[in-house]
């Protein structure tokens, strides 16, 4: 186990075998890991399905470029937001969430309750990763919903579209697949065999696949759609 570093957070644009975003949280000297297949949103009437993977070495925090053919998760990889996470109290304070400790963290992990908030470049604010308890035919257990929570970073009608490119170099996918000069990273287990093992599963991310296909594309742009536009900077 490698040694904690902090409390980072990143979001990875992963193009593998469907196109999904790699949530991860430097946590007891890993990342804390999750698939999330439509991204995260700042709109908290989006409930995002969050499929919680095997935890990944801090070392892998910053990577970005391309996974060969034959490894475990093969395909192109985007740094799509860097930041800080904070533990949140699992007691609000008047009515608000206020900091916790990694131990309350550590707590709310295994209890399947695990509410932070997030200082990002694109993701700001409160959110909570909710363990889903109902289990489906084919489940191992690892749903979880990822949710924003109320606060001054909502955004209604939130579009992850909107951003295309790169916090770290400004890239593309298709530039940082196309660019020989990109990072590779070699998987310590080759790319799994055959079809999805849960049938829901693959019906759940089939619909998103045909949802993606019939929305018109978005623009390469950094240009937010939201009602009002975001403090930080992109």
């Amino acid at each position: 186990m490698e040694k904690k570093s902090g409390h980072r957070f990143v979001v990875q644009r992963h193009a593998a075998t469907r196109l999904h975003y790699d949530f991860r949280l430097e946590m007891e000297g890993v990342l804390k890991s999750w698939a999330v297949p439509k991204g995260p949103s700042l709109d908290p009437a989006d409930k995002r399905l969050a499929m919680q993977v095997e935890d990944h070495p801090v070392s892998y925090f910053d990577f970005e470029g391309t996974i060969p053919e034959g490894n475990y998760g093969g395909g192109t990889v985007m740094l799509w937001d860097v930041g800080i996470w904070e533990p949140l109290s699992p007691v609000p304070v008047k009515g608000k969430f206020v900091p916790g400790t990694d131990r309350e963290a550590s707590a709310m992990l295994k209890g399947g309750d695990f509410k932070i908030r997030l200082h990002g470049k694109r993701l700001n604010g409160d959110f909570a990763l909710i363990h889903m308890k109902a289990r489906r035919p084919g489940s191992k257990g690892t749903e979880w919903l990822l949710i924003k929570k109320q606060d001054d970073d909502v955004i209604k009608s939130y579009n992850i579209d909107d951003y295309q490119t790169s916090v770290l170099s400004k890239r593309t996918m298709g530039q940082i697949a196309g660019d020989e000069g990109s990072k590779e990273w070699t998987s310590s287990r080759p790319a799994a065999k055959g079809k999805l093992k849960a049938p829901w599963l693959a019906e759940t991310l089939a619909r998103l696949d045909r949802k993606k296909t019939k929305d018109s594309p978005a623009p390469d742009t950094e240009k937010h759609r939201g009602k009002k536009k975001q403090k930080k900077s992109r």
